[in-house]
């Protein structure tokens, strides 16, 4: 039986990808120390990369393919299949229906039971991209109409990172702890 490559560290792979300096990445793994927290929150935080620039590289580290919302033209058509309600819940997007398949950009694909409730809902195949908590967001506000407080209503914890989940759940796959 073959053992499974370690996934590479959030960090290591925003060095390859030109984001981030070594130096950097030791610096926010020293607040973390210190502060605790998820690395790319905190780099997040410091300004030293983008949500976007995060959320590239989670892509890379997790596997997910990842689509930039407000680069995508949105089918009223998919939106109309989803409450306004499950959106927020759920922090995604329904972006278009094609035969029965429902594509959707979450801000963490890997929420299998999400993804469930949503094809249960729907009647439809769920294909989940990963795209920034910010642009899916913005998103939901323009298509259902709604303001940032109605977001809020029944969401107890809004989701900060993506694929924050995996990482908490799953340690030996966390970012660069």
């Amino acid at each position: 039986m073959a053992t499974q490559q370690p996934r590479k560290k959030l960090g290591e792979i925003l060095v390859e990808q030109g984001v981030l300096k070594q130096e950097e990445v030791s610096r926010a793994l020293e607040i973390q120390k210190h502060e605790g927290g998820l690395i790319g929150e905190i780099l997040i935080r410091h300004k030293m990369v983008t949500e976007e620039d995060i959320v590239i590289a989670l892509a890379t580290q997790f596997g997910y393919p990842y689509l930039p919302v407000e680069s995508f033209s949105i089918n009223p058509e998919a939106v109309k299949l989803v409450p306004p309600q499950w959106a927020c819940k759920f922090r995604f997007i329904p972006v278009d229906k094609i035969a029965n398949f429902l594509t959707v950009v979450m801000a963490d694909p890997s929420d299998d039971e999400a993804i469930r409730q949503i094809e249960q809902v729907t009647g439809c195949r769920v294909q989940a991209f990963l795209g920034t908590v910010t642009e899916i967001e913005n998103a939901i506000r323009r298509q259902y109409k709604i303001s940032t407080a109605q977001m809020q209503v029944g969401n107890d914890e809004k989701v900060k990172m993506t694929l924050r989940n995996v990482s908490e759940q799953n340690p030996g796959r966390d970012q660069d702890r």
